[in-house]
C-alpha cells in the first residue's frame, strides 16, 4: 500500500524538498504551504493534494488533516518542517517576535501533531518527523530564541516518542545542520533592537549567519533522500543528523558534556542523602 505523507511549511526548502521526494519515489504526499500558488506545480501530480496551512491557524490545521484523510484515509508520516529563524541576542528579543516564533516552531507544530495522532493511534501505526536542527543540540549567541523553540521541539519529541511507541507510531527528529534553504535568507527575522554591547557576541554572528545565505554546504535534495531513508527504515533512528558540521558539532557537544559531568562529579553525588 501506498504510504501517505503529510508535510507543514513546503513553500520552500526542506519541506519542498521532503514532498518532491515522497511524490518522486511513487508515496502520495499532502503538500502544504501558507500560500498554496507556491507549491501549485507540486499539484500537477494526481499523487499530491495541496492544501492552504499555516500551523498557528487551528481552524486550517484542523481542516488541512481531515481533507487529507477524506481524500486518501490516513496520513501514514507526518513531516513538522514549518519553522523560521530570529537573529536577536537574549536582551534584545522583541516579545511579539519571540511569542510569534514559538507559535509558529512550537505551538503550531504540538497543533498538527495532536490533530494526526487520532488516527494513527486508531490504526497503530504511523511515523511522526519532526523537523529540528542542530540547534536544538548545541546553541550559540544571536539564536538564542530560536534555539529554545528547537530544545523544547526535542523534548517534546522524545517523549511523544516514548508515549507513542507502544500503539506503532514511531518518531523521529531530523537535525539539519546549515542547508541550502531561505533559512539565513528571506526567511529569518532580526530584532529591529540592536545594543551596541552585543556586537562582538551576539552582532558578530547575526552577521556572519546572514553571509552564509546561498553558501550553505548542505544540499536539500540529498537531506530529502535521507529522511525517506531513515523512516522506511526497518529500525528509523530517534535521532538524525543531517550534514557532517552537524555531525562534528554535536559529537563535539557530548565530549565537552560528558568531560563537564565527571569533572564536577564528587559534587553532583555530594547533594544526595547520605547512605545508610
Amino acid at each position: 500500500m501506498t504510504s501517505v505523507w503529510f508535510v507543514t511549511g513546503c513553500s520552500t526548502g526542506l519541506g519542498r524538498a521532503i514532498a518532491t521526494a515522497v511524490l518522486d519515489r511513487g508515496r502520495r504526499a499532502v503538500v502544504t504551504a501558507r500560500d498554496p500558488e507556491q507549491v501549485a506545480d507540486l499539484g500537477s501530480n494526481d499523487r499530491a493534494l495541496v492544501l492552504p496551512l499555516d500551523v498557528t491557524d487551528h481552524a486550517q490545521v484542523t481542516a488541512a488533516v481531515a481533507a487529507a484523510e477524506d481524500a486518501f484515509g490516513r496520513i501514514d508520516v507526518l513531516v513538522n518542517n514549518a519553522g523560521y529563524g530570529y537573529l536577536a541576542a537574549i536582551e534584545e528579543g522583541e516579545d511579539a517576535e519571540v511569542r510569534g516564533l514559538f507559535d509558529t516552531n512550537v505551538h503550531g507544530l504540538v497543533d498538527v501533531t495532536k490533530a494526526v495522532l487520532p488516527g494513527m493511534r486508531a490504526r497503530r501505526s504511523g511515523h511522526i518527523v519532526t523537523i529540528s536542527s542542530l540547534g536544538g543540540l548545541a546553541a550559540f549567541g544571536a539564536t538564542g530564541y530560536y534555539h529554545a523553540t528547537k530544545f523544547a521541539v526535542e523534548g517534546l519529541s522524545e517523549s511523544l516518542a516514548a508515549e507513542v511507541a507502544p500503539l506503532g507510531i514511531r518518531v523521529t527528529i531530523v537535525e539539519p545542520g546549515a542547508f541550502r534553504t531561505n533559512w539565513s535568507g528571506p526567511s529569518m527575522r532580526q530584532s529591529a533592537t540592536v545594543i551596541d554591547d552585543y556586537a562582538e557576541t551576539a552582532g558578530a554572528r547575526r552577521t556572519a549567519t546572514l553571509a552564509t545565505y546561498g553558501h550553505q554546504p548542505g544540499d536539500p535534495a540529498r537531506a530529502a533522500q535521507a529522511v525517506l531513508t531513515a523512516v522506511e527504515s526497518d529500525e528509523p533512528p530517534l535521532r538524525l543528523l543531517l550534514g557532517k558540521a552537524a555531525y562534528d558539532i554535536a559529537t563535539a557537544r557530548l565530549d565537552t558534556l560528558r568531560a563537564t559531568f565527571d569533572e564536577w562529579r564528587s559534587l553532583t553525588l555530594s547533594t544526595d542523602y547520605p547512605e545508610n
